[in-house]
């Protein structure tokens, strides 16, 4: 078990009560995760109502909620379901990984249109601290290239290159593949049709593409109709 000096609160509200216990923020995060055991991640198996207040919560209300009386058992449902209060540093932890992958993206699907060669990672990472680019550590790196290339193009000769596809997904498949085209791609048009299928058209980075389609491959198991629109 963790230290109570280095701990937070996790809590889970249920039927109007709300159920808080001590953890350790980055073994917290690990657990849920599945890289890490409940002891490592718990700083105690007491179940309170209030931490700051240090009023626990009674056996009878924690078997009338959770339908066990094992603490351990409890502080594993809080830990997966609810929240934890994430530290300044965690935070700041989140910031610089989602950074790196913004780098690599962009290093990866972009080119410097005046020599048509690609923007090496550490001038992106200095052009993204020059025009003080706000990185959101819960957001994707992709959901967030869009708005972030903008910004660089400041200050940065960077040329992006697009694709556009058309796509229809059969029906059994589209409620699936919706979350992967949010993921990766920006969703110009979508069309459900008659039968339940999707047909939808999409704008996606050129570095992308692939990776997309192999995921969506993955759902779909080949049943996908792909054509890319040509630009005017």
């Amino acid at each position: 078990m963790t230290d109570i000096g280095s701990s937070v609160i996790a809590k889970l509200k249920r039927e109007g009560n709300e159920f808080e216990i001590l953890v350790d923020c980055d073994k917290a995060m690990q657990f849920k995760e599945g890289s890490c055991s409940l002891d490592d991640a718990l700083v105690t198996f007491d179940i309170f109502k209030d931490v700051k207040k240090g009023e626990h919560a009674s056996e009878h209300e924690i078997e009338k909620i959770f339908g066990v009386k094992d603490k351990r058992k409890v502080a594993e449902i809080i830990l997966k379901k609810g929240d934890i209060q994430l530290t300044t540093e965690y935070k700041n932890k989140l910031r610089e990984q989602k950074k790196k992958q913004i780098i690599t993206l962009i290093s990866r699907n972009s080119i410097n249109p005046k020599t048509n060669l690609p923007h090496p990672p550490q001038r992106i990472e200095n052009a993204l601290k020059e025009v003080k680019v706000h990185i959101d550590e819960f957001k994707n790196a992709e959901e967030q290239i869009q708005n972030i290339i903008k910004q660089l193009t400041s200050v940065l000769a960077i040329s992006y290159e697009l694709k556009k596809l058309s796509i229809k997904i059969p029906a059994e498949f589209a409620g699936k593949s919706y979350s992967t085209f949010k993921r990766y791609a920006t969703i110009l048009k979508e069309d459900w049709l008659n039968d339940g299928s999707l047909s939808i058209e999409i704008e996606v980075p050129a570095g992308l593409q692939n990776e997309l389609l192999d995921n969506l491959n993955n759902i779909v198991h080949g049943k996908i109709e792909i054509s890319e629109v040509k630009k005017n």
